[in-house]
């Protein structure tokens, strides 16, 4: 279910929180980590507000209750019973149905990095937040890994690597085989571009700029772009500046100008120029929408 950000859009908010591991500043303190959902959920009256996660992958297994999610700027139900991942970066909230049942896993950028081949071309799929239908092949790998957790065996954390990286290829299957990528082209310059524009989304760096950087010529680094996301260069650059004023629009109480300053903008009326083009709506427009959101959406 798609809508705007109907419960999680505070205009005193002034900017999303990014959490090591629930709220907690310290590293993964384990080779995964996995707790029930209610855990934590019933301390927050079953909801947790819009935020992100600088270095972790979530994975989180309902088996029954549900409730509404959000992704970004959209919201979604959750079915009773379904498996969700969020991918590093993504901001996200909650609002479970009291009693939902299930379990959250939390996987470290370093063990994705160790376990996913650039070659395989896994990553790409799990770059984007997704629900999926909890089938039996998912619980099965889940439930091997909580009892694992749980315990201290022997080659625990040799276990408990090798089911994330079975859960995590199950995702990604599930991802292609909705969304099928028959690319298998430079994924690693993909995902370099893609870091670099992020580092430097308000320098307006053009292409030719970010080729240099990566040591490669503007038409391949736009060929390789094309041909993995069907945009060309010039265009995931603008994509991701507008994404990020979407995520400042959405959960920041900023001045429309100040956003636009943050985003390396010095003529505001250019920002929202340059907003409206790409989402066909004024940061303005967009922002009251997330205030008052069409109730027949929630």
């Amino acid at each position: 279910m798609d809508g705007g950000v109907p419960f999680w859009y505070f205009s005193n908010m002034s900017h999303v929180e990014t959490y090591t591991l629930f709220g907690e500043q310290r590293d993964l303190p384990d080779v995964v980590h996995c707790e029930p959902i209610e855990v934590r959920s019933v301390l927050h009256n079953w909801e947790l507000k819009p935020h992100r996660h600088g270095r972790l992958h979530q994975i989180l297994l309902i088996k029954s209750g549900g409730g509404i999610m959000q992704f970004e700027d959209k919201t979604h139900e959750l079915p009773a019973a379904c498996l969700v991942s969020v991918p590093i970066g993504v901001i996200h909230g909650f609002r479970f149905n009291p009693g939902t049942r299930g379990w959250i896993l939390t996987l470290s950028a370093e063990l994705l990095d160790e376990q996913i081949q650039s070659g395989e071309g896994l990553r790409n799929h799990l770059q984007s937040p997704v629900i999926l239908g909890s089938l039996s092949e998912y619980r099965q790998v889940f439930r091997a890994i909580v009892e694992e957790y749980s315990h201290r065996d022997f080659a625990r954390a040799h276990i408990l690597r090798a089911r994330a990286s079975l859960l995590l290829g199950l995702v990604a299957r599930a991802v292609a085989s909705d969304h099928p990528t028959p690319y298998r082209g430079d994924r690693t310059l993909q995902h370099r571009f893609e870091q670099l524009v992020d580092q430097h989304i308000a320098d307006h760096l053009g292409v030719a700029e970010y080729a240099k950087r990566l040591a490669v010529s503007p038409t391949h680094l736009s060929r390789v772009m094309r041909a993995a996301t069907g945009k060309s260069a010039r265009a995931v650059i603008e994509d991701r500046l507008i994404r990020e004023a979407r995520r400042n629009l959405a959960f920041s109480n900023l001045p429309i100008s100040q956003v636009g300053y943050a985003l390396g903008f010095t003529d505001p009326s250019y920002f929202s120029r340059v907003f409206s083009r790409a989402t066909g709506m004024s940061p303005r427009d967009f922002r009251r929408g997330l205030e008052n959101p069409d109730p027949e959406k929630l």
